[in-house]
């Protein structure tokens, strides 16, 4: 394991600082409290695409609602729009969390959930690009709970959930050996409600990796000794040293991704629970170095929580509001810019979000991917429905899969994974 320097003790003990002293309280909200911020005026938020209006905490009860998973009825498939074709491009997985498309065209699957079933990363290739896949090959198992997979180089970095390891590769290898890569970044493992993924992108340069880490609890009620270089994104270097925390706050970041117009790192973010049906929306954002975006003190900009009511005071006032809401509880964890041209116009440079889906809502939410139109590198509207079909026809509780990583291929089509459904689809334009 790398030690960790000085200074990012230094900026970890600073942050958390304002409730340290406080570890392990239980964030309760006496019920005459809740109902009279219930009753107070909305919040009203300026983002990057106009104002956002959000109801006050506890204006509704917070629900738990599971999702019922069902089979896809045979001949069913997502719904993509007018001119689309969806299809599978491979099936018959355990849990296909996340796909990383390596420089050369393979297309690696991440098999991994909560409980670890499968902890194996599956290499599918195109041989002759015609768009099916002729060979599919165990690359890696014996794996714990891996998300995020780079390649760079000759090396393949694997971001499990306790740690980032890093394999000798060479371009076009078709299997690994588990007991041939090091760990060279140690992560603070487990989390609360599945904050076990851990992914990885590089830069440019291909000189850093930024890895997100999300938080594990859901607004620190384990003390926050237990959040130190959690709810991040950090930065290393290759060899995994001089780590850094490139931004704070961010409750539960997952897909990551960089504009094609500006360079701006962007990513998805789950937010918290337990304070309403529509509290608080998920969120894309881009990622200012060195931002605090709230978790857990605040949201959407200086709006504290009233379970950490009158902490970190200095921390609320700085939060930064997030760009893009992608609406309460939908679990959007894919995130990816569509920067090729086999989709019309209108989609070119703009962002896909894949959405797992809500279990603390009344309302079944997300199971879905949307869109975000960009314009001159900037959102221009909110997020519209793109591949939908997931939740079962007359039906409140039933879902056939559940979207996570989306993930633009060389030729241009949009793949989505499937995780519940144990499946990759490809969605083509072909009008």
């Amino acid at each position: 394991m790398k030690r960790i320097t000085h200074l990012l003790m230094l900026i970890t003990v600073i942050t958390f600082a304002a409730c340290k002293s406080e570890a392990k309280k239980k964030l309760e909200v006496p019920e005459q409290e809740k109902e009279m911020i219930s009753q107070q005026p909305v919040d009203t938020v300026q983002t990057a695409i106009g104002p956002l209006i959000l109801p006050k905490p506890y204006a509704t009860e917070s629900v738990r609602k599971e999702n019922k998973l069902v089979d896809w009825p045979d001949g069913k498939l997502p719904t993509a729009p007018e001119g689309f074709t969806v299809t599978k491009l491979a099936d018959g997985f355990e849990n296909p969390r996340w796909t990383y498309i390596a420089p050369n065209g393979d297309m690696f699957v991440c098999e991994s959930n909560t409980k670890n079933s499968a902890g194996r990363i599956t290499l599918l290739r195109d041989e002759n690009n015609d768009g099916t896949i002729e060979l599919r090959e165990t690359f890696l198992d014996e794996l714990k709970q891996p998300l995020g997979m780079l390649v760079i180089k000759n090396h393949f970095y694997v971001a499990n959930t306790d740690g980032l390891y890093k394999y000798p590769y060479k371009k076009g290898q078709t299997k690994l050996k588990p007991n041939s890569g090091e760990k060279i970044v140690e992560l603070p493992a487990g989390g609360y409600n599945n904050h076990w993924t851990r992914n990885i992108i590089t830069n440019k340069a291909q000189d850093k990796i930024y890895i997100s880490v999300g938080s594990a609890s859901n607004v620190g009620e384990y003390g926050m000794e237990e959040e130190i270089r959690r709810a991040n994104i950090l930065e290393v270097d290759l060899n995994g040293e001089n780590e850094k925390i490139y931004a704070s706050g961010l409750r539960n970041p997952v897909g990551m991704d960089w504009n094609p117009v500006n360079g701006a790192l962007w990513t998805a973010v789950n937010e918290r629970d337990k304070i309403g049906d529509n509290l608080v929306p998920d969120y894309v954002t881009s990622v200012k170095e060195g931002g605090f975006y709230g978790w857990p003190y605040a949201y959407y900009g200086a709006i504290p929580d009233p379970r950490l009511k009158g902490e970190a005071p200095e921390l609320v006032e700085k939060t930064i509001v997030p760009d893009v809401s992608v609406g309460p509880h939908t679990a959007s964890l894919g995130l990816t810019f569509y920067d090729k041209d086999s989709f019309p116009e209108k989609y070119k440079n703009g962002m896909f979000v894949g959405q797992h889906g809500s279990w603390n809502r009344s309302v079944l939410s997300g199971y879905r991917v949307v869109f975000i139109p960009f314009e001159n590198g900037k959102p221009t509207s909110k997020p519209e429905d793109f591949l939908t079909g997931f939740i079962a026809e007359d039906s409140d509780t039933e879902v056939y899969g559940r979207p996570v990583c989306v993930a633009v291929t060389p030729s241009g089509d949009l793949l989505v994974n499937d995780d519940s459904g144990n499946t990759v689809w490809k969605v083509s334009y072909t009008k």
